[in-house]
């Protein structure tokens, strides 16, 4: 009779649970593994800001810097949280589905480093902000219909397209 019971119990339980939607998707942990790697590029380029650079441009690297150094932090912990990797398939047709990887040649940071200190200042912001471009076009797949389903994920994204384009702006302006 108690087993009969539980069994009925069981089923009575598990007939009126609805599931509950996804904490987070395959799109939402692919968003994040690519965003990681391409934030702390950015935080390697930003770290290149020299004595040619305007102070106003030096400024704004350091807020770069900052902020994607923190978008990192929280990325590796929702990763974390959600047992997952935080290196991505190095297979580059694994992230065919997000465009690709958004990342600067390393050739072209390569060629930014050892860059003539006249000629330095628009390479950087060349480089830059092509980077800072390749974060917002990463960030629009996570945002897409076919994209992540995370509230945090999705909010990041959504951040990232704003400020990023926000500094893509900025950068542009700047007259060197």
């Amino acid at each position: 009779m108690r087993v009969w019971l539980a069994v009925v119990a069981l089923l009575l339980t598990s007939c009126s649970a609805t599931a509950a939607p996804p904490a987070y998707n395959a799109a939402d942990v692919m968003f994040l593994q690519m965003l990681i790697p391409q934030n702390q590029q950015g935080i390697d380029l930003v770290r290149l800001a020299a004595d040619p650079l305007p102070p106003a441009l030096k400024e704004l690297a350091a807020a770069i810097e900052s902020t994607q150094r923190t978008e990192i932090t929280d990325m590796r912990n929702w990763l974390r949280a959600w047992s997952q990797p935080e290196s991505m398939d190095m297979n580059p047709q694994a992230h065919a589905g997000h465009g690709g990887m958004k990342m600067t040649s390393p050739d072209v940071v390569g060629a930014l480093r050892t860059a003539p200190a006249a000629e330095f200042p628009r390479k950087f912001l060349d480089v830059l902000s092509g980077q800072q471009q390749g974060a917002v076009e990463l960030a629009q797949t996570e945002n897409s219909a076919s994209g992540g389903v995370n509230a945090q994920a999705r909010d990041l994204a959504r951040r990232v397209i704003e400020s990023r384009t926000a500094e893509v702006k900025q950068l542009l302006n700047f007259k060197v």
